[in-house]
This record gives C-alpha cells, sequence and structure tokens, in this order.
C-alpha cells in the first residue's frame, strides 16, 4: 500500500475503533490481514492487552523488549503472564555489538551523563530490538493511554507510523486508570508488584524511579532530565531524537 493509502485506512481504522469495547478492538484488527504484533513492557496497561489477547485466544503475536536492564519483578512477570494466559511472549534482546559500542562510547551508566547518551541507550536497548520485533507486522498494537501524560494527551486509537510503515494501534486511548483496575480485578490479570510501590509507570531499572505524590504518572521515568516530555524514542520520530540521528546506535 501507499503512504495515502495507509493514511487513509489508519483513520478509518481510527473510527471503527472507538466504537467497540477492548476485546472487540483487537479483534477487528486482527480479522484485517497481515502480521498484528503487540509489544508489552509489562505494565498495567500492558498486562490488560496481553489478557485481553489471551482470554480470546486472538491471532496477535506478544513480544517484549527485555533491555537487559530490566527490574527483576518484570522479568518474573513475563513467565507468570505467558503461563496465566497460556501464551508466548518472545523476548527480544540487545545486540552484544550495540551494548559494547555504547559502553565503549558512554559508559556503562553513561546515560546519566546526558540527553544525548541516554537516548544512544534506548537506541541500542530499546529501538533496535523494536524493530525486530516489528519485522513484517502490518499493525503495531501499543498500552498507549491519553492520561498517562501531556505528550499523549491527543492519542488516536489507530494511526500511521511513516517511519516503519504501518498502522499503529492504541487500544486503550482512552481507558482511564479506574478502568483499567476494574479489568484487572475482574480478569485476574498478573500485575508487576512494583505498581503497589508507587511505580505506575515501569522502564529499566537504572532509569525509573517511584513518583510522589501528586506527580504525573511519567514523572519517574529518565527523572533527572527536565524535559517534561521526554520519551525514550519508541513513540516518537526519531527523526525528532536528534542524538538518535547523530549516534550510530
Amino acid at each position: 500500500m501507499t503512504a495515502v493509502t495507509e493514511h487513509s485506512a489508519a483513520k478509518t481504522l481510527n473510527e471503527q475503533l472507538g466504537e467497540r469495547d477492548l476485546a472487540a478492538r483487537l479483534a477487528l484488527v486482527a480479522s484485517l490481514g497481515g502480521r498484528a504484533v503487540f509489544t508489552t513492557s509489562l505494565g498495567i496497561e500492558d498486562q490488560v492487552i496481553t489478557a485481553a489477547i489471551g482470554l480470546n485466544r486472538l491471532p496477535i503475536d506478544v513480544a517484549t523488549l527485555e533491555t537487559g536492564r530490566l527490574f527483576k519483578e518484570t522479568v518474573d512477570l513475563i513467565d507468570e503472564t505467558e503461563e496465566r494466559f497460556g501464551i508466548e511472549i518472545t523476548r527480544f534482546h540487545p545486540q552484544k555489538d550495540d551494548l559494547d559500542e555504547f559502553i565503549a562510547r558512554y559508559g556503562l551508566n553513561g546515560f546519566y551523563e546526558s540527553v544525548e547518551a541516554r537516548h544512544a541507550c534506548c537506541g541500542a536497548r530499546k529501538l533496535k530490538p523494536l524493530a525486530r520485533a516489528l519485522e513484517g507486522a502490518s499493525f503495531w498494537i501499543t498500552g498507549l493511554r491519553r492520561g498517562q501524560s501531556g505528550n499523549r494527551a491527543d492519542t488516536p486509537f489507530a494511526e500511521y507510523d511513516a517511519e516503519r510503515n504501518l498502522i499503529k494501534v492504541n487500544p486503550l486511548a482512552d481507558w482511564d486508570l479506574e478502568t483499567i483496575n476494574a479489568y484487572v480485578a475482574d480478569n485476574a490479570v498478573p500485575v508487576n508488584p512494583l505498581h503497589a510501590r508507587g511505580y505506575p509507570s515501569i522502564g529499566c531499572e537504572p532509569c525509573t524511579r517511584a513518583i510522589k505524590p501528586g506527580e504525573p504518572e511519567r514523572a519517574g521515568r529518565w527523572w533527572w532530565e527536565n524535559d517534561e516530555k521526554r520519551e525514550c524514542g519508541l513513540h516518537v520520530p526519531e527523526a525528532a531524537i536528534p542524538s538518535l540521528n547523530s549516534s550510530s546506535l
């Protein structure tokens, strides 16, 4: 399909998804033909989507980016989730050469020293594995919600991702935490124990802290940076991140 056709298809899908519940949204995407991939970070939103895929036996591939710096609680949850829903979560790891290059240039924990270094680390540990996870995919399903941050307030149900030439689907775009927690309780969905310890958004261990009362959900991510719209690059165009463009990582 051409980019124009994909944009039109995404617009139509965005309208259709808004009229359905979660299971029906995912079932519609699965019925459209082409490979659909859901990438999970094992956070509570993603656990809800994984549950809906598993409980409804939907033909959607589930993958996670096992960065090598995740919390032990997150890694343990992968196995628990597979067992609970009878599904396979494919783990995508960073390549050794990419990690060696990052460490040689910045040091193991050099991401604390500059935004450029942090983006380079995310590039090696997340963006490159994501590219492998999405190879051949027509649809990329994510757990993005409008309420997660101001940067995500306009998240649509579906949009064309020109960088990856696929349609990105956000089936929880309009869900709030109350709705998510109710789904978790009703369906016995296993969740990361870190959520109960003040971590509403969980990434790599060195880059995530518990939030303080009154802080936004994602305030604990890359907390040492000043940019309120900080992201790792998974959900913003790579061209918008100068340090990723200037780095070979």
